[in-house]
C-alpha cells in the first residue's frame, strides 16, 4: 500500500505511539517518505517525547504535526477525548520533500516571513503542492497566501491551522523530531503526486448572481444598483421555507466569484465569507472579507443538510472526473462542524470513506482549513479541505 493510517485514544503518549506506529508501517510494508502526526490537547505536555519517538520509530524522510482539538482517523472523529493519528506516505515514482519552519520575524524592512524554502522558487506548480500547518496565534496565514498566490501561483496549499489551545505559546508543532511553538510548519512536495484537491465550504447558493454596483472595505452597501438588505428582503419570498429558517438561525452567508471571467457560475466558483450583519437604515451588509465595486456574488445558506450535500456532491464530481481512484487522503475540517454541527458523529470522515472508499484517512479539526478554490489560495471556515492522493 502506498498510504497507512492508524489512530489511537490512549491517554499515556508512549502507549498511544505504540498503538499507531508499528500498525501503520505494517499496512505500508516500508519506511515511509512522508509521516503526518496529529494529537490531541492531552499529549500537549509530551510533545517533545511524542516527536522523537515517532521519529524513531517510523524513520520517515518528513515528518511534521500538530496539535488538534479533535483529531481524525480513518473513519473516526475522535471528539474531547484523547487521540493520536498518523498518516503515511510512500511515493514509487521520485517526489522530492523538502520540510520548512516559517516564522514571523522583524526586520529592517518591517515585519516579514523567515524560512522559505529556495526548493519553492523552481518549483513546477503543476506537479507541487505544500501541506502546512500553522500557529493561529503567531502564523498571519493571508499573508502567506497572498505570497502564495502572486509568487507561485497555481501551487496548491492544503492544511489547516491548530487547535485546542487557548494562548500563543500553547501551540506545539512538529518537524522532524523536534518540536516547535510558533509560526508554522510545512512540506514543499514535487514530483508525481496524483494530489487532487477538494474544499467544501458547506454552502448552497440562492437566489440569483448580482453585481456589487457600491461598497468599501468589507462594506457591500449595494447589489445591483439596490441596497444589500433590500435585494435580501426582495429575494426572501422566493426561497423555500427551509431556506428561510435557515437564514433566520443565522446561517446566511456571502459568496463572491473568483474567476470573473467564467462564464457561468456554479457550486465551487465562489469564496463563502461570514456575514457581519446590516445596517438598518442604509441597507448596507458587511462581510469577513474585503470587497470592490464590480465584484459578482450571490447569497448562499449553510447548515448540516447543505454541508452534507456540498461534500458529498464534490467527492462525487471529482470521482467522475478522474480515471484513477484516490487511495489516501488528510482531511482538515473546522471545528465548528463535527458533532457541532450535524446530529451524527464521524461525519466528514465517513463521507469522504463512504465516497471514496475505506482509503486510509487522518487529520483534525483546525481553527481555519486552507485549501484552493477557483485557482487561488484561501483561508476558510466551517470548511472541509481535503487532499486526495491516487493510486
Amino acid at each position: 500500500m502506498p498510504f497507512a493510517a492508524a489512530v489511537s485514544t490512549e491517554s499515556a503518549t508512549s502507549r498511544a505511539l505504540d498503538a499507531v506506529c508499528p500498525p501503520a508501517l505494517e499496512q505500508l510494508g516500508g519506511r515511509p517518505d512522508l509521516a503526518l502526526l496529529f494529537f490531541s490537547p492531552h499529549h500537549l505536555a509530551a510533545a517533545e517525547l511524542l516527536a522523537a519517538s515517532a521519529q524513531q520509530q517510523l524513520g520517515a524522510r518528513c515528518l511534521v504535526g500538530c496539535v488538534g482539538e479533535s483529531i481524525i482517523g480513518n473513519d473516526r472523529e475522535v471528539e474531547a477525548a484523547p487521540a493520536l493519528s498518523v498518516w503515511l506516505a510512500r511515493w514509487p515514482s521520485a517526489v522530492e520533500l523538502t520540510p520548512f519552519h516559517l516564522t514571523l520575524e522583524e526586520t529592517s524592512e518591517g515585519y516579514g516571513l523567515l524560512g522559505w524554502p529556495d526548493a519553492l522558487q523552481e518549483a513546477d506548480p503543476a506537479r507541487s503542492a505544500v501541506l502546512l500547518l500553522g500557529d493561529p496565534y503567531t502564523f498571519p496565514a493571508d499573508v502567506f497566501l497572498e505570497e502564495m498566490n502572486e509568487s507561485h501561483r497555481g501551487l496548491r496549499v492544503m492544511g489547516g491551522m491548530a487547535s485546542g489551545t487557548q494562548a500563543p505559546g500553547q501551540c506545539r508543532l512538529v518537524l522532524g523530531d523536534r518540536v516547535v511553538h510558533q509560526g508554522a510548519v510545512g512540506v514543499l512536495l514535487q514530483g508525481d503526486l496524483g494530489l487532487r484537491c477538494i474544499v467544501s465550504q458547506g454552502c448552497k447558493p440562492v437566489g440569483r448572481h448580482m453585481v456589487v454596483t457600491k461598497g468599501h472595505d468589507n462594506v457591500i452597501a449595494e447589489l445591483g444598483g439596490k441596497p444589500a438588505l433590500r435585494q435580501l428582503q426582495e429575494l426572501l419570498p422566493q426561497l423555500s421555507s427551509r431556506d428561510q429558517q435557515v437564514m433566520r438561525r443565522g446561517g446566511l452567508h456571502v459568496g463572491r466569484v473568483i474567476n470573473e471571467y467564467q462564464g457561468d457560475f456554479q457550486r465551487g466558483d465562489f469564496l463563502i465569507r461570514n456575514v457581519l450583519g446590516f445596517d438598518q437604515e442604509s441597507g448596507a451588509l458587511a462581510i469577513t472579507d474585503r470587497v470592490r465595486v464590480g465584484q459578482t456574488v450571490q447569497f448562499h445558506v449553510r447548515d448540516a443538510e447543505t454541508a452534507d450535500e456540498d461534500l458529498r456532491d464534490l467527492l462525487r464530481l471529482d470521482l467522475v472526473a478522474h480515471e484513477k481512484r484516490p487511495a489516501g487522503a488528510l482531511l482538515f475540517s473546522c471545528n465548528g462542524r463535527g458533532t457541532r454541527l450535524f446530529p451524527v458523529p464521524n461525519h466528514d470522515a465517513g463521507a469522504v470513506r463512504g465516497e471514496a472508499g475505506e482509503l486510509p484517512l487522518a487529520g483534525f479539526f483546525a481553527q481555519g482549513e486552507l485549501g484552493p478554490v477557483g485557482g487561488q489560495n484561501f483561508i476558510h471556515g466551517f470548511t472541509a479541505s481535503v487532499a486526495l492522493f491516487e493510486e
